[in-house]
């Protein structure tokens, strides 16, 4: 669902704004453009909800259910730690402060960024989109029920997943998108500098 979202996002981008989606590429922002940010977020956010909802409802208890093989497989567990059951031990207070306090400042930033700040590269706000999609998705699960819900587990024979969701994989390709980024942006320099020598 989330690389259709990209796709629509990049289309409409495109066809739109004449944009040319490069990681340094410039894109103007009009209302109908943030209307299209807020559309990619909604579309993270909404798609994680669902899916979990699903879950909550066709998973069993301690039920494993082969999608591939025993490649990848579904079983419901309920994470009332951080990514891959991170802080899941630490007292309530503790949890309730950096698990839910602190992420809700840093997302609420990320909007704030996101919509304020003027002529950020696309392959940035795209990436922005997954991370505050894919955040909010989570936390919502954690202030409205108590913990995350994760329903999906991958084994590839040399390593194995932890078990994930929806929003662990926006967050993950919002992450993977700014890295590319990063590395474009100091190739480009590089090169540039490399010819002005």
């Amino acid at each position: 669902m989330a690389l259709y979202a990209i796709i629509i996002f990049i289309y409409y981008a495109d066809a739109h704004f004449k944009v040319i989606l490069v990681p340094n590429s410039k894109v103007y922002q009009g209302s109908r453009f943030e209307s299209i940010l807020l559309l990619l977020l909604t579309l993270n956010f909404g798609c994680d909800q669902i899916s979990k909802k699903i879950a909550r409802i066709e998973i069993g208890e301690y039920e494993h259910i082969s999608i591939i093989k025993d490649r990848f497989t579904l079983l419901k567990i309920e994470n009332t730690g951080a990514f891959l059951s991170l802080g899941d031990e630490m007292p309530y207070i503790f949890r309730l402060i950096i698990l839910t306090g602190l992420p809700l400042l840093f997302l609420g930033y990320g909007i704030y960024y996101l919509f304020a700040k003027r002529n950020l590269p696309v392959s940035m706000q795209i990436a922005l989109c997954f991370l505050i999609g894919g955040g909010f998705g989570n936390l919502y699960d954690r202030i409205i029920h108590g913990s995350v819900t994760d329903f999906m587990h991958m084994d590839f024979y040399f390593f194995q997943t932890g078990v994930f969701n929806f929003a662990d994989i926006s967050i993950m390709i919002g992450v993977g998108i700014l890295l590319i980024q990063s590395l474009s942006s100091k190739i480009t320099k590089d090169e540039i500098e490399v010819k002005e020598e």
